[in-house]
């Protein structure tokens, strides 16, 4: 009787894989199949909008530039600079209702090249770097690292770089000090045993083979450089080339149950919202699946969530379905629901001491719900509202789809923050709602399948709703 009361009163958090069936169990495998298969060639942002789109044209998506009119079922998107990508399919219902947004990030931490990068030091030629987004620098030493980006000359041609994923291909590191002589490194505090100046990439050793001339190392790297790809010097200065993890997206576990990547934070959600959208037909409510730029490092920039561009593709829509009127934008932002579909920190048993057990996201079971981020006293938190968690609540209890309530760490320890409060400033209904993490912001982070194909399930309900 005990029990049966417990069952009937508890919230119980369950194993994920002991609530689905075979058939469903290999739903999730091969959806996670098709998400690290996308994650191997799409590492930094333009990667991601540059796959993303191919698939969006695949599916029936068009630039929103094409269309002179709009009618429900119409499927759109915008690209904003190549590094971030709005979509919407045109809903039944007046837009005037409100949209269903779902939004992601497709940054991650990484390494950036500095604008004047190249330099030679006794005999080795050496990229310098500054890091992007939250890292523990010490993680991105002794690793093998695969350079991407794009590099702009003046006359306005562009020459993109992808430089260490193919086999054949080189790879760069950073070096650390072999443990003989680091005995007052190791003294440091962790945050503070690699100095952010000295995450320097090192890029040759060859010097070119010319007498009386200085900087031989830097020299045959330059000529190198020129000959493959045209450039000089001073070319980096109109560049963006970044320094991410080689390592491939694989499977982890002896039962394979999990996802071994970088850069899962955010692109686990992106993708997945993504892949839902493209699956999509017919709406109630105008859907919107955001792919934005910039937000490990404050969603500033005119790429990022602060900037307008997600209000001019919103106000492009209302043109070109023949109803926008003065202040029509604010109304439709005011009656939109939102899952800011982020990350959230999967609760680490070696590290328990850094987290609420009763309030955290476990890996396994389930999309993880934040009601609010931010840090000590919520500040900076977009804080959901109770109706609206009812009412993500019920779509996810009558589609059976299991989730957790969590918070990011316990109280004065923890603290983050995603896009949710850009969108709840203009007025929408927002909740947190993301995969589970190990290992987030390092090179090489973790997921469960099980939570990959909760998240798929949700964001497809959610937009169905």
């Amino acid at each position: 009787m005990e029990e049966n009361l417990k069952d009937k009163l508890f919230d119980k958090k369950e194993n994920g894989w002991k609530t689905i069936s075979e058939e469903e169990k290999k739903k999730a495998f091969d959806l996670s199949k098709k998400y690290m298969d996308f994650l191997n060639i799409s590492k930094t942002e333009r990667e991601f909008i540059k796959n993303a789109r191919k698939l969006a044209d695949a599916n029936g998506y068009k630039d929103i530039i094409e269309y002179e009119t709009l009618k429900p079922g119409d499927k759109v998107y915008f690209i904003n600079r190549d590094k971030s990508m709005y979509l919407g399919i045109i809903g039944e219902e007046p837009i005037e209702n409100g949209l269903h947004i779902i939004g992601s990030h497709v940054d991650s931490p990484r390494l950036d090249l500095k604008p004047n990068p190249l330099y030679e030091d006794t005999g080795l030629a050496y990229f310098k770097t500054h890091y992007y987004g939250g890292i523990k620098k010490y993680q991105w030493t002794t690793i093998p690292l695969s350079m991407h980006g794009v590099i702009v000359k003046t006359n306005g041609e562009k020459i993109e770089i992808n430089i260490g994923e193919d086999e054949n291909d080189p790879i760069f590191t950073i070096t650390d000090l072999l443990p003989h002589l680091a005995q007052e490194q190791m003294e440091k505090k962790l945050k503070n045993g690699i100095d952010g100046e000295d995450l320097n990439l090192l890029i040759g050793s060859i010097p070119y083979d010319e007498k009386d001339c200085s900087e031989q190392v830097k020299l045959n790297i330059l000529n190198i450089l020129n000959q493959k790809y045209g450039i000089t010097e001073v070319d980096f200065t109109s560049s963006e080339i970044e320094l991410v993890p080689q390592f491939k997206a694989r499977s982890l576990g002896f039962d394979e149950s999990m996802v071994a990547a970088y850069g899962q934070d955010d692109k686990v959600c992106a993708y997945i919202s993504f892949n839902a959208m493209m699956e999509l037909n017919n709406v109630k409510n105008t859907a919107i699946c955001i792919l934005s730029d910039k937000e490990e490092i404050g969603s500033m920039g005119n790429t990022g969530m602060e900037s307008h561009m997600f209000d001019f593709f919103i106000s492009e829509i209302l043109n070109k379905l023949g109803v926008n009127r003065p202040n029509l934008l604010d109304r439709v932002f005011c009656f939109s629901k939102m899952l800011s579909s982020d990350v959230d920190a999967g609760f680490d048993p070696i590290y328990a001491a850094v987290s609420d057990k009763n309030n955290a996201g476990f890996i396994g079971k389930g999309i993880s719900l934040n009601k609010y981020t931010g840090a000590k006293g919520k500040s900076g938190a977009s804080d959901a509202n109770a109706e609206y968690v009812a009412w993500v609540r019920n779509i996810l209890e009558k589609n059976n789809i299991l989730y957790q309530i969590a918070e990011l760490g316990k109280v004065d320890i923890g603290g983050g923050g995603t896009i949710a409060y850009i969108l709840a400033n203009k007025g929408a209904d927002v909740i947190d709602c993301g995969v589970p993490v190990l290992s987030m912001h390092a090179p090489y982070e973790v997921t469960s399948k099980f939570d990959i194909y909760s998240a798929y399930k949700t964001y497809k309900a959610f937009w169905s709703e």
